[in-house]
Order: structure tokens, then C-alpha cells, then sequence
């Protein structure tokens, strides 16, 4: 079993920067590819972010490409979302999952709660 708990969410202005940080507990942190995934309100869950268990492969959606960075610190048990040049269509429920995975388009075994971001114009 693995618990995610998201944190750092929270209200920019569009231009802006934040960080997003998912620390997890339970079983062996460094065994999981992670990732971040988000909803906005009316729309379905889409895939942000992915990062392999080691940190040396990684994988963006098209809409966050470039301005997104997804980075994990094993000693620490925690990954992070660096969001920077935000956009008003960033709004969302942020959310971080584990699984032993490959890649963005797969069932993950364990999500956490979330953490609102909500980027004004």
C-alpha cells in the first residue's frame, strides 16, 4: 500500500509559478513510476506528467510541454510538478498516482487527494 498526500496548490495570477509537491509513505517509493494527472471542473481526468522510478525518463502531455517539470527525490519519498508561465486553462485538481508502470496512459494503482490550483487572468 501506497498514501499520497499533494500539496503546494493554491491561487496565481497567469504568468506565475508553483510548485507541487506529492509525498508518499508505505511501501517502497522508489519501485513506482509517478504521475500527475488533473481535472478541471466539467472535464475528464487528463495526464500531465510522468516520471520513471529512477528519474531518467520522463513524459509530458502536449498542453504543458515545456513549462511543466516533473522531477522525484527517492531519499525523500516525494515528487514535484515545477509549473511555471501558468495559464488560466491550468485550473484543475491536481492529483499524484504510483504504479509500476511505463508511461502516461496507464492504469495506477494509487492516487491521492488532490490539490486545487487556480490560475486567474
Amino acid at each position: 500500500q501506497v498514501q499520497l498526500v499533494e500539496s503546494g496548490g493554491g491561487l496565481v495570477q497567469a504568468g506565475g509559478s508553483l510548485r507541487l509537491s506529492c509525498a508518499a509513505s508505505g511501501r517502497s517509493f522508489s519501485g513506482y513510476a509517478m504521475a500527475w494527472f488533473r481535472q478541471a471542473p466539467g472535464k475528464e481526468r487528463e495526464p500531465v506528467a510522468f516520471i520513471n522510478w529512477s528519474g531518467s525518463r520522463t513524459n509530458y502531455s502536449d498542453s504543458v510541454k515545456d513549462r511543466f517539470t516533473i522531477s522525484r527525490d527517492n531519499a525523500k519519498n516525494t515528487v514535484y510538478l515545477q509549473m511555471n508561465s501558468l495559464k488560466p486553462e491550468d485550473t484543475a485538481v491536481y492529483s499524484c498516482a504510483a504504479g509500476q508502470v511505463a508511461g502516461l496512459n496507464y492504469p495506477y494503482r494509487y492516487w491521492g487527494q488532490g490539490t486545487q490550483v487556480t490560475v486567474s487572468s
